[in-house]
């Protein structure tokens, strides 16, 4: 009877949003006109990135939801409920002045726009980047992208052409002065790729050469303006190469610790191989090189949440939220980072039973 009732509440929510869903529909026609012109040698504007204002006395809260991933058969269902109940929950214990979810955020057409109006409905500024599995089980990755360009509270940019769907720029100001910024970028699916040794090999993506130009170009035009080199996270839902080394040579799988120098200040567990992009992009290396992220938080790999410090740059998993695709129940919820009148963020893992 619940799987009959799920299905008739699900035709029945086609029906109703059959306006919304046919709605990006025609724009694209026009889809390049959404990206912007990109060039390294074009200076940078105070007024390229988003600003949000922190306050003073307070701390800038920002929430991340990760890998939300229903499907339209489950979100009429217990999953469903569940999965909004636990993002209510964690919006009213965090007050987050910021939601970000880092992609694989849902897995069908009509889910996608309750999840869009969902988080909208919250009245606070959300901002999401692009997972492996965004854009499959429902039109296409562009209609996902508008719908995110056309609530009202996101704070999506579809980004510079020829860089996939969604990489923009958040700055947190105080008193007018940017004390951190937040890079939301898209690492794309699958693909061939050329190793360092000339052989072919699948497996999934990562950041491209250009977004890792165009980071660079970022981070120090905001140096550049601010004066000094601020300190930035970065937002993405396949982790970085470096992720999967630090974890075949210093984690310990049966205690689920890290082990030698990554053992000081790590948390959480690992269990299942973490699953980076199949070639080393070396965006680590221009990380180091620049001195600005001292944070990148991932999605992807559901049932991990560890975080530990890689040179200085705090590597971390999200906690996933709710019960789609696979799931580990104990390793649910939401993850901050807290962001002090000093710029440091600083990361928390929130669980949800």
């Amino acid at each position: 009877m619940a799987q009959l009732t799920a299905i008739f509440n699900l035709v029945m929510a086609f029906i109703t949003l059959l306006p919304q869903i046919l709605a990006p529909v025609p724009a694209m026609i026009n889809e390049a006109s959404y990206f912007e012109k990109w060039s390294k040698d074009q200076a940078y504007t105070e007024d390229y990135a988003t600003v949000l204002e922190k306050d003073p006395d307070e701390d800038f809260v920002v929430l991340n939801f990760a890998d939300v991933q229903l499907d339209d058969d489950e979100y009429f269902t217990d999953l469903g409920q569940e999965a909004e109940a636990m993002m209510k929950k964690l919006v009213e214990e965090q007050q987050p002045d910021l939601i970000t979810l880092s992609g694989d955020n849902a897995w069908g057409t009509v889910t996608y726009l309750k999840l869009v109006e969902f988080v909208d409905s919250f009245g606070i500024p959300w901002a999401p980047v692009m997972g492996n599995h965004d854009g499959q089980g429902c039109i296409n990755e562009f209609w996902c992208s508008y719908l995110f360009d056309e609530a009202e509270n996101c704070l999506w940019k579809f980004g510079p052409e020829d860089m996939g769907y969604g990489n923009y720029i958040i700055n947190i100001t105080e008193n007018g002065k940017v004390i951190h910024t937040i890079f939301m970028m898209d690492t794309h699916d699958d693909g061939t790729f050329t190793d360092e040794n000339g052989a072919q090999v699948e497996g999934y993506d990562h950041l491209w050469s250009n977004q890792i130009e165009w980071y660079k170009w970022a981070v120090e035009g905001i140096a550049e303006k601010e004066g000094r080199t601020v300190e930035s996270t970065c937002i993405m839902h396949i982790p970085v190469y470096e992720f999967k080394t630090v974890w075949a040579s210093n984690y310990d799988q049966e205690k689920d610790v890290f082990t030698g120098k990554y053992a000081d200040g790590s948390f959480g567990v690992i269990h299942e191989s973490p699953c980076p992009g199949a070639v080393n992009n070396h965006f680590m290396d221009t990380v180091l090189q620049l001195g600005s992220t001292k944070n990148m938080l991932f999605g992807h790999d559901h049932v991990n949440n560890a975080s530990f410090v890689y040179e200085g740059v705090r590597l971390s998993y999200s906690l996933k939220l709710a019960r789609g695709a696979y799931y580990e129940d104990g390793l649910m919820g939401g993850t901050t980072y807290t962001i002090g009148s000093d710029g440091a963020a600083v990361l928390e893992h929130h669980f949800v039973a």
